[in-house]
């Protein structure tokens, strides 16, 4: 049967623990001593680290079957944490257990997850699910590569399910009012396609027959156009876009706003800021919220939110940006407002 398991971080969530390892185990609780778990956010798995005067909280799975331990080994390699092996602190004495850590970070925090915020639960209980979709089909670094996105999309699901966006005009049914038969995700990289047949309620009362549906699966957005009221002036960029030439379009540099990914632990205004910055190299005053929706609700799960960003444009320099690490290429343009108008 092999050592137990000593695990803390997110698998003292119980809905991710039964993901991982595909049914609930047995448990109970445990620490070990002369340690604390230590990690950036709590997106992140944490590490162990010596301290004297610490200890981790966690609990002890015992009698995981095979396939349970190579599930828990997949998920918590693909999180960067390599399997050791230390005493542990149960009711009963020490003993020896396996557990999983990895390099600490010199700027980490010490978490206790039993105060795990709410919000970082969610996101990783819908994390686990992608992550587990891939055992037995990818090997772990293809996943470990995409982790970043994985967490964005799982926000991304979390800030869905907890939208409340007015229903005095639309019929105010819900997710009851759809029956999915089957799901599958046919393809996952930076994005995901994903694929049900499900029928859902017709105006008339009655529930449709079955269909098939794909749609593309990315994360939700940040629009941020910035605007310099004592100038009339917008800021914009041009870059190389690969939707354009996937359409044959003889220009694929596109003018655009500012736009990015909302990372899992940013709101999209910090992300709006943040991107300003790395596209633009400007500092955002006031954000003026514009709106949010779907662009493309047919096809896409991804979500914009919008923003006029308030810049002192009079001294900004037009120029090029973006992250080398993500290859962009991407060029700023002052102009103004009215000549944004013409375009």
């Amino acid at each position: 049967m092999g050592l137990p398991v000593f695990v803390f971080g997110s698998l003292l969530h119980a809905p991710v623990r039964d993901t991982v390892l595909g049914a609930a185990a047995v448990s109970r609780p445990a620490q070990m001593p002369g340690a604390q778990a230590r990690a950036r956010d709590c997106l992140e798995e944490p590490v162990a680290v010596a301290d004297e005067n610490g200890a981790v909280p966690g609990m002890l799975l015992d009698g995981l079957a095979p396939d349970q331990r190579a599930r828990l080994d997949y998920y918590l390699r693909v999180q960067g944490l390599a399997r050791q092996v230390d005493r542990v602190a149960t009711a009963g004495g020490l003993l020896e257990a396996e557990y999983y850590t990895g390099a600490a970070d010199a700027g980490g925090q010490s978490r206790i997850f039993d105060a795990w915020p709410t919000w970082c639960r969610a996101v990783a209980e819908q994390a686990a699910v992608e992550i587990m979709r891939a055992f037995g089909q990818e090997p772990v670094a293809s996943v470990r590569a995409r982790l970043p996105m994985i967490r964005a999309r799982a926000a991304s699901r979390v800030r869905g399910a907890a939208a409340d966006a007015p229903a005095s005009l639309r019929a105010d049914w819900g997710r009851g009012m759809v029956r999915e038969r089957s799901h599958r995700q046919p393809w996952a990289g930076f994005f995901t396609v994903e694929e049900s047949i499900l029928s859902y309620r017709r105006f008339d009362g009655s529930m449709s027959a079955e269909v098939s549906r794909a749609g593309f699966v990315g994360g939700d957005a940040a629009l941020v156009l910035p605007y310099d009221p004592a100038q009339d002036r917008v800021l914009v960029i041009e870059q190389f876009r690969y939707g354009p030439w996937l359409r044959l379009d003889p220009r694929p540099w596109l003018l655009e706003p500012i736009a990015g990914r909302v990372d899992a632990e940013e709101t999209p205004e910090a992300c709006a800021r943040r991107e300003a910055r790395e596209e633009a190299g400007l500092e955002i005053g006031g954000l003026e919220h514009v709106a949010d929706y779907y662009p493309s609700p047919g096809v896409d799960s991804e979500f914009f939110y919008t923003f006029v960003g308030l810049a002192d444009l009079a001294s900004h320099r037009e120029g090029i940006g973006g992250l080398a690490s993500e290859h962009e290429d991407i060029r700023s343009h002052v102009i103004p407002f009215a000549r944004l108008m013409e375009l």
